[in-house]
C-alpha cells in the first residue's frame, strides 16, 4: 500500500499541469500520478494538431476564453525557456462568401471582448501572409498562434514534475474505489486527497465518487491527411469560419512544428472510448452505452447531429475530405497527400439531461476529490493556468485558501 498527500489518475497534460502547479506551489507534499498506458501522453494529449490557440473563437464569460489567452503566452515561453520546438506561423480564417464574413466579424468581437490580438485583411493583404490562400472579401490574421511538439511539451513536464520529487507509475489501471484507498493492478494506493484527470475516462471513475452523474463521454474521431508533396505549398494554418453552435473547427489547415503541412481533423463519432482503429480496444459495455446516447442524438437530431454525423462518415473518402480544403487555397496538388495519420479521439461530454454537447470546462468535486470532467479543446493550450484553476479549486475544497488568507493576515 502506497500513501500520498495528493494523487492524480492520468497522465495527459492535464495531470501533469496539476501535479507540476501543486509540486510549485507545496514542495514538501508527496504527489503521484497514475497513468495506465506504458508512458504519457498516449492518448489526446499526443495525439491533438499540436496547435496553440490564441482564443478568440469562445464566448467573453467563458473558462476557454480566459485560459486559451493565458494559456497560449505561457506554453509560448515555456517552450521558449526549455528549448523546445515552436513553429510561429500564425493562422488565417478565411471567408468562402458573405455569410462567412459575418461569421469572422463575430469572431472579431470575441477576440476584442477576450483581449486577443486578431487582424482584419482585405482579399489584397492575404498574400502577405501566405501567397496561396484564398478568402471572400476579408480574412482574420492571428499572429500569436502556433504550433508545437505535442508529446515533446509532456515529455518535458514529465521530466520536470520527476525531478521535483513527483512519483508516476504507468501500467498501472484503476480498478475501482474501495473502503482501503484506490484499486490499482499495482496494488492499493491511498491519499488525503484523489484527483482525476482520466480523460476518456474521468465521468466513469467521477461517478465511483458521487460525481458526474448528468454527464456522460462520447467520443470522436480525428484523423489527419499528411501532404507529402512539400513543406512550402502553404506557410500558414488555414481556418475556414467554424459553426459556432458545435465545438469542432472545419476541416483546416495546419502548419506542423516541422514546417510541414496537414490538414483535418474528422470529427467522426466513434462507438468506443479507444476506437482507433479496427476492434482494438473493443469493449461492449462501452459500445453499447455509447450507441444508446448517439441513437438518441440522431433520433432527436440534437444540435443537428444526424447531419454532422452524416457529413463526417463522408469524410472517410479522401477525395471528399481533401475537397473540402481546396476551397481555402488557390492550388495545391490533390495527389500530394498521403495517407490517413494516427487517429485521436475527443472526449467530448455529452450533457444527458439536455442532449448538449458541453463546449467549456466542467470540474466537481469536494473535501475529497477532484474530478476534471471535460478538458475539451483547445486544452492542450489551456493546460497551465487551467491546472491553476484546479489547485484553487481543490485549495478552496480543502478549506486551505481560507487558512492560507488568515495567516497571510
Amino acid at each position: 500500500m502506497k500513501s500520498y498527500d495528493y494523487l492524480i489518475i492520468g497522465g495527459g497534460i492535464i495531470g501533469l499541469s496539476i501535479a507540476r502547479e501543486l509540486k510549485n506551489r507545496f514542495p514538501n507534499q508527496s504527489i503521484c500520478i497514475l497513468e495506465k498506458e506504458s508512458d504519457i501522453a498516449q492518448h489526446s494529449s499526443g495525439r491533438n494538431s499540436g496547435v496553440l490557440h490564441a482564443g478568440f473563437y469562445y464566448t467573453a464569460n467563458s473558462l476557454k476564453a480566459r485560459f486559451t489567452r493565458d494559456g497560449n503566452q505561457e506554453m509560448t515561453k515555456y517552450c521558449e525557456e526549455n528549448g523546445l520546438k515552436i513553429n510561429k506561423c500564425g493562422k488565417l480564417v478565411v471567408a468562402t462568401n458573405e455569410a462567412e464574413v459575418q461569421g469572422l466579424i463575430e469572431l472579431k468581437k470575441r477576440a476584442e471582448k477576450n483581449g486577443v490580438d486578431l487582424r482584419w485583411l482585405d482579399e489584397s493583404e492575404v498574400h502577405l501572409v501566405d501567397q496561396n490562400v484564398k478568402t471572400y472579401k476579408k480574412a482574420l490574421y492571428s499572429p500569436t498562434t502556433s504550433s508545437v511538439n505535442p508529446t515533446e511539451v509532456c515529455l518535458t513536464i514529465k521530466a520536470e514534475v520527476i525531478k521535483k520529487g513527483v512519483d508516476i507509475f504507468c501500467n498501472t489501471h484503476y480498478r475501482g474505489k474501495s473502503n482501503e484507498g484506490i484499486n490499482t493492478n499495482n496494488g492499493i494506493f491511498t491519499c488525503n486527497y484523489f484527483i482525476n484527470a482520466a480523460g476518456l475516462y474521468a465521468d466513469k471513475i467521477a461517478k465511483d465518487f458521487q460525481f458526474g452523474e448528468k454527464y456522460t463521454i462520447i467520443p470522436f474521431k480525428g484523423i489527419y491527411l499528411k501532404y507529402e508533396k512539400n513543406k512550402t505549398d502553404v506557410k500558414t494554418n488555414v481556418y475556414p469560419v467554424p459553426n459556432l453552435a458545435n465545438p469542432f473547427l472545419g476541416v483546416h489547415f495546419t502548419k506542423t512544428v516541422d514546417e510541414s503541412i496537414k490538414i483535418g481533423p474528422t470529427a467522426i463519432p466513434a462507438f468506443w472510448r479507444e476506437n482507433y482503429s479496427g476492434f482494438k480496444n473493443f469493449k461492449f459495455n462501452e459500445f453499447y452505452q455509447i450507441l444508446f446516447y448517439e441513437a438518441k442524438l440522431f433520433i432527436k437530431n440534437a444540435f443537428n447531429f444526424r447531419s454532422l454525423a452524416f457529413e463526417e462518415m463522408k469524410k472517410y473518402m479522401k477525395s471528399y475530405f481533401i475537397a473540402l480544403s481546396l476551397k481555402m487555397v488557390k492550388k495545391v496538388d490533390e495527389k500530394g497527400f498521403g495517407d490517413f495519420m494516427r487517429p485521436g479521439i475527443r472526449a467530448q461530454l455529452l450533457n444527458k439531461e439536455t442532449l448538449e454537447l458541453v463546449q467549456d470546462f466542467v470540474v466537481e468535486g469536494d473535501h475529497r476529490s477532484f474530478h476534471v470532467l471535460n478538458a475539451v479543446s483547445p486544452g492542450f493550450t489551456c493546460a497551465f493556468p487551467f491546472s491553476r484553476y484546479v489547485v484553487d479549486e481543490i485549495m478552496e475544497k480543502q478549506g486551505k485558501r481560507k487558512d492560507i488568507k488568515e495567516n497571510i493576515l
